[in-house]
């Protein structure tokens, strides 16, 4: 099981950059899911890969009417559209007000996204852009089914007071308190930090400490890099080699090291929940 949902507290850290660039060098076969209720941005900003705009209609706003008569993960397939990089995307909202229709339905669709996975047909691991996070937003109802929540931030003194205040209230409301055990329990609660790549090193020892002492459960799990031309090039705004930006480079070091560290554990989480599955049906028949 690997839904990874990414969120940020507050402001435009960069969530939808980052979460399409952890997509796009991501080292398993991923769906990129816009889930942020206030609405989605690629369809904005992204080209589909028939060279043409992305539909608005087809994505979290056609997945409502299925996912109230029940959701089977493989469903999700047919609400994707391919970016023209070959992304799979699960376009957002349009706009805020469309959040209603998928009231009740997030826990529906945190279950399925992490249930992808496992797919015998189609597996594949789920990337989730949950925006900015705050109150009772309803995409909170997610979390519980990732594996990694993952919380963006920049650098900024107040930025990073912020989100070591999110990740503590994030940690209780999550797990029921931001001690102990918290640090150890699913979904683990990570910090990226879009950093300076000057700075990035530093300040990542920096913030974590501060976590680390404020008891948070929360840790740094990597930076990427705070780079402007990197983020035109992943939007198609400017030509260049992005395999070679400062944006991608630090994401496919963010992946690689989350797939070293937590790899092994979601893979041993989803045999077990087939297990689970499995003694579920022998014991039916």
């Amino acid at each position: 099981m690997a839904l990874i949902a990414l969120a940020a507290d507050k402001g435009s850290p960069g969530v939808t950059t980052a979460a399409v660039a952890l997509a796009a060098v991501w080292p398993r076969r991923v769906l990129l899911a816009e889930t942020d209720p206030a609405g989605g941005d690629l369809v904005y900003r992204s080209a589909a890969a028939h060279g043409g705009p992305l539909n608005p209609n087809t994505g979290m706003l056609s997945i409502a009417a299925t996912a109230r008569r029940g959701l089977v993960p493989d469903q999700l397939w047919d609400h994707v559209q391919p970016l023209s990089g070959g992304l799979e995307v699960l376009v957002g909202l349009g706009i805020a007000e469309q959040a209603a229709g998928l009231a009740g339905l997030w826990p529906t669709l945190g279950r399925a996204f992490a249930a992808l996975a496992d797919s015998p047909d189609a597996p594949a691991d789920v990337i989730a852009d949950c925006g900015r996070i705050s109150g009772d937003t309803p995409v909170a109802e997610l979390f519980p089914h990732a594996a990694l929540v993952l919380l963006v931030s920049r650098t900024e003194p107040e930025a990073i007071a912020r989100v070591r205040d999110r990740a503590a209230a994030l940690a209780t409301k999550v797990h029921g308190g931001p001690r102990g055990a918290a640090s150890l329990a699913t979904p683990l609660i990570g910090v990226v930090l879009i950093a300076d790549p000057n700075q990035a090193g530093k300040l990542a020892g920096q913030v974590n400490d501060m976590l680390v002492h404020a008891q948070t459960g929360a840790r740094v799990v990597g930076t990427i890099a705070d780079d402007p031309a990197g983020a035109d090039q992943l939007a198609g705004r400017r030509r260049g080699r992005l395999e070679k930006s400062l944006l991608i480079r630090s994401a496919r070091k963010v992946t690689a090291d989350l797939y070293q560290q937590y790899g092994a554990s979601w893979a041993a989480s989803a045999q077990a929940q087939q297990g689970h599955l499995g003694g579920h049906a022998g014991a039916g028949r």
